[in-house]
């Protein structure tokens, strides 16, 4: 615990996904006291013509409740 799935378009680097994975897990053990080996981080590619079907839909719109930072698009 804490766990964190970050999806974003496909393309990234390995070295930009470890750099992301690193920024996240200090943010989370920042804001929740958590030591780092208590914090998971995966990173899910999505090819941008997907985006909207398997991210935007079920887990943006359809998840209000659960969403702290809104995209502005």
């Amino acid at each position: 615990m804490p766990h964190v799935i970050v999806k974003l378009y496909a393309g990234r680097s390995e070295q930009q996904k470890a750099r992301i994975a690193e920024e996240v897990t200090k943010a989370i053990m920042a804001a929740t006291g958590n030591g780092e080996s208590s914090v998971s981080v995966s990173i899910e590619d999505v090819q941008p013509s997907d985006w909207t079907e398997a991210v935007y839909r079920p887990d943006i719109l359809e998840k209000p409740d659960t969403l702290y930072k809104k995209p502005g698009y």
